[in-house]
Order: structure tokens, then sequence, then C-alpha cells
């Protein structure tokens, strides 16, 4: 197929805007957004210039976002970088795993419904979370066994042991060695990131809309979300 400069400058446009600020939308640029909802042309050749960047450019709703690959450690993050983003210093695998399960945590106490759309609850206490961590990991932990740990990738023993070995502290703790310091090194990444609104001074998760879409429109097809599910322990979800 052949592109006209008008239609190749314009794809350019918006793939740089996507790169610097990582999503677009007609309140913050109605000429390019609307060049590319309303242009087949210019949308393949932004999603091209993605993929060449190794990421992948998907509309949600009335949002642009460019979203890094799984493997693109410039645009994203590395294995290396989170454990150092959301771990204590000499932090082990088991840390950085346990890191991905809170998170993975926080996503399914969200998202459980069954409707038109995947998210179920507004909020959620800092408490709370800290308690549903705890109870699904030794859960995890007594259910399992280790063939069935190796086959799911989630090594329950070894996070627990992790999570058991941070202290607790009722202070509000900062520090990455207790679990109120640690949960809130994760809230605080995942606040940077845009994907939920930490409000500190009343220990209350919300997430945000970027997080709410990307969800429903790519997460949770039924193979992933029966996935996650079992590997937390759930299987009442028919």
């Amino acid at each position: 197929m052949t592109y006209n400069n008008e239609t190749i400058t314009l794809s350019q446009k918006i793939f740089v805007y996507l790169f610097e600020y990582r999503k677009l939308t007609e309140d913050s640029d109605g000429i390019l957004y609307k060049a590319y909802t309303e242009n087949e042309s210019i949308m393949d050749l932004v999603k091209q210039q993605g993929k060449i960047a190794n990421c992948v450019i998907e509309r949600y709703g009335n949002v642009i976002y460019l979203i890094p690959s799984e493997d693109n450690y410039y645009l994203g993050y590395s294995k290396n970088q989170l454990k150092k983003e959301l771990c204590k210093s000499n932090a082990t695998d088991k840390d950085y795993y346990l890191s991905q399960f809170v998170i993975l945590v926080i996503l399914v106490e969200f998202y459980y419904g069954q409707g038109s759309s995947s998210k179920a609850r507004d909020y959620m206490k800092v408490g709370e979370l800290l308690n549903n961590i705890s109870i699904r990991l030794k859960e995890g932990a007594s259910n399992k066994n280790d063939e069935d740990e190796e086959q799911d990738g989630l090594a329950f023993s070894n996070m627990l042991e992790s999570f058991e070995a941070l202290r607790s502290e009722e202070t509000g703790s900062r520090a990455k060695t207790t679990k109120e310091g640690f949960i809130h090194t994760i809230l605080t990444f995942l606040q940077k990131q845009e994907l939920i609104d930490y409000i500190e001074e009343d220990e209350m998760i919300k997430t945000t809309l970027k997080l709410d879409q990307f969800m429903d429109y790519n997460l949770l097809n039924k193979n992933n979300y029966h996935r996650v599910l079992r590997v937390l322990g759930v299987t009442d979800y028919e």
C-alpha cells in the first residue's frame, strides 16, 4: 500500500506523542486523536511503528494507549529493575515474586465482576489488602504440592516465607523491610504508572480509568481470568 506524505507525517506525530505521554485523547490533542480514529491508513502506520518499537498501540474506550511489550526494557521494566523499585535491598527472587503476587491480588480483588464490566468494587483499604495477601498465601501454601507450584509458576511456600519475614508495624512504616512499607512501595509505584489512586491519609486504594479499561478490554478474557483464579486457589467461579 502506498501512503501520501501527509498520512505518514500525521502517523509519526501521533506515535511521537504516544511515545512521550503514553496516551492520547480527544481532549489532549483533538487533531491527532481524530486522525488516528478516522483514518485507517494512519492507524495502521501508527500500529506498525509501535510494533517496530516493541509496543502495542490500542484504543480502549476514548483513549489511545502505547503499551510496551513484556520484554520491552527500554520503555518498560526488566525483572531486575522492578526488583530494585519494589523490594528491599539485596532482595531475592522470592521477594520479587511476592511483589508480583501482591499486584495480582489487587487485580483479583477489584476485578471479579461478570457483568458489562469486570470491576466489582470502588475501593479497598490497605489493611484489607494485607489480610487478603496473608490469607491467599497461607491457603496456597497448604493446598499446593511442589508439582502444582512448578506447573503454575507460583511457589506459595517461598512467597509466604518472604512475606512472614517482613516485620509488621502499625505506625505507618515506609521501610521496605516491613509489611506496611513493602505494600506502600508497591502502591506508590502503581500510582506513578497511573493504574491506581492511593489515598495515603485514608489508607484507601482506588483504581483508575486506565486500569479499568485495560482489564476490561485486554486482560480479562475467560482463559486469563480462570487461570488467575486457579493459581490463587479460587475454584468456585462458575
